[in-house]
């Protein structure tokens, strides 16, 4: 069984695959196939873009698509950059830019005022339609510099608590056990289970 992930991100595809580990199934993204159609992310919430992008590849492949949005969303600055996290310093942003601008945002204000969380919505659909969504989020607060070389997006940034350390420095052992994506496919893989067990 094939499970296409609606991504084109090979650092998110790299983290999902480990998730998803010791399911029968074959795990592939958009980057394989060609003359997709174009994935409008006009949702105004993780979960809507995560049903919008599994809905229109599955539509079109026929095949069981997984849609993932996830985001950091900051208390201080009322829950931005939100679903805008991956283009929050402009479109085609990089991941230094976007960190450089949330610093630059949160300039001056305290560490104990920085709290965050990270947040990710599932959806998983097939030629039929949608059949769930899930999400999962992490707490955490926002560093005052960069630190870690593991990871991608805000990771350098987002401090754990309990370790007073950032998950780029945490490094994947320990983000995979506790990060918003986990959590929140730990639940699609009993959704995914459940849909290969029932299918002739």
């Amino acid at each position: 069984m094939e499970l296409l992930i609606a991504t084109r991100n090979a650092k998110k595809l790299e983290e999902i695959r480990d998730l998803l580990k010791g399911l029968d199934i074959t795990v592939t993204s958009l980057a394989q196939y060609k003359d997709l159609p174009e994935i409008i992310e006009d949702g105004r919430t993780f979960e809507q873009n995560a049903v919008i992008k599994a809905c229109t590849i599955a539509l079109y492949t026929k095949k069981l698509v997984l849609g993932e949005d996830s985001g950091l969303e900051v208390k201080a600055l009322n829950n931005r950059p939100g679903i805008f996290t991956a283009r929050y310093a402009g479109e085609g942003a990089t991941d230094k830019k976007n960190n450089q601008k949330l610093l630059r945002e949160l300039k001056g204000v305290p560490l104990k005022k920085r709290s965050a969380r990270y947040r990710c919505a599932a959806a998983l659909a097939d030629a039929k339609g949608l059949i769930g969504v899930v999400s999962g989020n992490c707490q955490g607060l926002i560093g005052l510099s960069l630190k870690g070389r593991f990871g991608f997006g805000y990771d350098p940034l987002f401090v754990i608590k309990k370790y007073n350390k950032t998950f780029a420095e945490l490094g994947p052992l320990v983000k995979h056990k506790m990060s918003h994506r986990y959590r929140a496919l730990k639940k699609a893989r009993v959704i995914i289970e459940k849909y290969l067990a029932e299918k002739p």
